[in-house]
């Protein structure tokens, strides 16, 4: 085969010859990790509203639809974040007691 190994990664910074920033990598899989975390979240919530608020699918939602999936979801939110934050508290404090 002809070529780097370091050509098979042409638009990743530090590649080619020069050594990989780990910080960067592990600043770049944090992203990924949290934009992948996004995305389910945003599922589950359209899934569990979509089933809670709509009967009949059609071509567009009603206003009681529309309200029912716009308040679903500020609690969804709401859940999620107080979860999340009780999570992350209970984390620093963890972390603090190593």
């Amino acid at each position: 085969m002809e070529g780097s190994f370091g050509s098979d990664f042409g638009g990743v910074p530090g590649a080619g010859g020069g050594k990989l920033d780990p910080g960067l990598i592990m600043e770049q899989v944090k992203v990924q990790i949290a934009l992948a975390n996004a995305q389910e979240l945003l599922q589950r919530m359209m899934n569990k509203c979509f089933r809670k608020c709509i009967g009949k699918p059609g071509s567009s939602l009603d206003n009681s639809e529309q309200k029912c999936i716009a308040m679903c979801m500020d609690r969804y939110m709401d859940a999620w974040n107080t979860v999340s934050g009780a999570y992350n508290s209970r984390l620093q404090r963890e972390r603090a007691n190593m």
